[in-house]
């Protein structure tokens, strides 16, 4: 994946992750991603330390995420 396409998942990830906070009310805790000062606006910043970033968010939003809390189902 070339760095511009990472940084664009980085950014929807980063995305994501705020939609889901502010509909559950619930922070996904990333202590690893936090730490890194890594954002999806840190442009200067190369393709590994993204990449490392967005591995590490999603790690954390699949952790905390689970399953499909009741307010966000489609039913």
């Amino acid at each position: 994946m070339r760095k511009q396409e990472l940084v664009y998942v980085h950014g929807l990830l980063a995305e994501l992750r705020e939609f889901y906070e502010q509909a559950t009310g619930q922070p996904i805790p990333a202590p690893e991603y936090d730490a890194m000062d890594v954002k999806p606006t840190s442009i200067h910043r190369g393709k590994p330390e993204h990449e490392a970033a967005v591995f590490a968010l999603a790690g954390a939003m699949a952790e905390e995420m689970g399953g499909v809390p009741p307010r966000l189902r489609a039913d």
